[in-house]
């Protein structure tokens, strides 16, 4: 039974998801986001995220300063750490997240910035 507020798959204005494997405090999720677009900039309180890139190009915000990454390239985001990653190639970006804490639901998050109005 699925209990923390997770699709297994979701389209997002910005591109899709698609959670791989779940288990008892982790998550790996193959994440696609289209030519253009970004995430949100945003915190978790009860996770912290691994991203391995797999193709495309990516600008990272991480608490404020940018890192720029390819194919290859990998980063963590720490628990309560203010994120977010942008697609900054002409192509699709796809990388692999993965999760790791006491609750991986899709509400845990607090949105600073975001350009599709989702900020409360």
């Amino acid at each position: 039974m699925d209990t923390n507020n997770s699709p297994k798959f979701d389209k997002r204005p910005w591109g899709t998801f698609t959670v791989i494997d779940e288990g008892e405090n982790y998550k790996v999720k193959r994440i696609e986001v289209l030519a253009g677009k970004r995430l949100s900039y945003q915190q978790h309180a009860k996770r912290a995220e691994h991203w391995f890139l797999v193709c495309g190009e990516a600008m990272v915000t991480l608490n404020g300063e940018v890192f720029k990454l390819g194919a290859g390239d990998a980063i963590d985001i720490p628990i309560g750490a203010a994120h977010r990653i942008e697609n900054s190639g002409n192509s699709l970006l796809v990388f692999v997240e993965v999760q790791r804490g006491e609750y991986l639901g899709e509400d845990d998050i607090v949105r600073f910035d975001d350009d599709f109005g989702r900020v409360v």
